[in-house]
């Protein structure tokens, strides 16, 4: 007859907490005091659950003394205002062509709404935050990329002082991606070029750019072959392959910007599951693609 054993699940659940924490120690000690880039869209911005356990994990990071600043779009958000005024979106080569009246409402919607929404959910976690744009001491300058695209913006150069400051006074940086000229023109800046930018300008030990596919697949209608790493230099032979094609050309040379402006790690992730961000920062597994030099 066999002998019956209890098994208490109450201890066997705390015994798996308690080895979580632990393989967060190393990488906690790791990331201490460095700047971590997180670069903030995709369907992570318009689910309110996934919003806030974005929000969690960086107020998590913060509390533990890693230095986060959050980078964010907001082109759906930007479309349904534009959408109720009656005004059609128009894109061209996946970049929103803005005249004079769209920038406005960029400016009102990203600076405006979003990014005070942001600022206001973070308060929630108990962690203090500042709400910038790069209007804000000319943060990000630029100048008109196309004039067929009007009012879009190439970035001539970032100004990491702003940001710096919210940081050294302890508090988290929630950055909207607008730009402006010397002659005060509003430009609309893609939110992944702006992150990459803004990393290498802080020399930041990471950038992690949310998105809602899984990494670089290697096949696309495969969400199993995911390339978990990527060295520099190994993207021409990937692109040949036409593995890296379309839209992802432009997301991952905004990768290898950062990485050749000094940032150590790029990360593309899945912000569509949740604790994504803790997931790659502090485990061992990670989830999505890493490029390293």
């Amino acid at each position: 007859m066999k002998k019956k054993v209890n098994i208490n699940m109450d201890k066997i659940a705390n015994a798996q907490r308690a080895t979580i924490l632990m393989e967060a120690l190393p990488y906690i000690q790791k990331y201490h005091k460095k700047i971590i880039v997180i670069k903030y869209g995709g369907s992570a911005m318009l689910n309110e659950d996934l919003k806030r356990q974005v929000m969690g994990d960086i107020a998590l990071l913060h509390l533990v003394g890693i230095r986060v600043v959050l980078v964010h779009g907001g082109g759906p958000e930007i479309s349904d205002l534009l959408n109720r005024m009656g005004k059609r979106s128009e894109f061209v080569g996946g970049l929103r062509v803005t005249d004079k009246e769209t920038a406005e409402v960029v400016q009102m919607v990203l600076a405006g709404k979003i990014n005070k929404g942001l600022v206001a959910l973070m308060e929630t976690f108990g962690r203090h935050a500042i709400g910038l744009s790069g209007l804000d001491g000319k943060m990000i300058q630029a100048r008109k990329m196309d004039e067929r695209l009007g009012y879009v913006g190439e970035i001539t150069g970032i100004d990491p002082a702003p940001i710096l400051g919210v940081l050294e006074n302890g508090y988290i940086p929630i950055v909207s991606t607008i730009g402006c000229d010397d002659a005060g023109d509003v430009y609309n800046i893609n939110a992944d070029t702006a992150a990459a930018r803004i990393a290498a300008a802080l020399g930041a030990e990471s950038l992690l750019s949310m998105s809602d596919i899984p990494g670089l697949l290697r096949d696309i209608n495969q969400e199993d072959s995911l390339i978990s790493r990527v060295t520099m230099g190994e993207e021409q032979a990937l692109i040949d392959d036409g593995v890296i094609s379309g839209g992802m050309i432009p997301k991952i040379e905004c990768c290898l910007e950062a990485l050749r402006g000094g940032v150590r790690r790029v990360f593309i992730l899945d912000g569509r599951i949740p604790h994504s961000i803790l997931i790659e920062v502090l485990t061992d597994a990670g989830i999505g693609t890493m490029f390293t030099k």
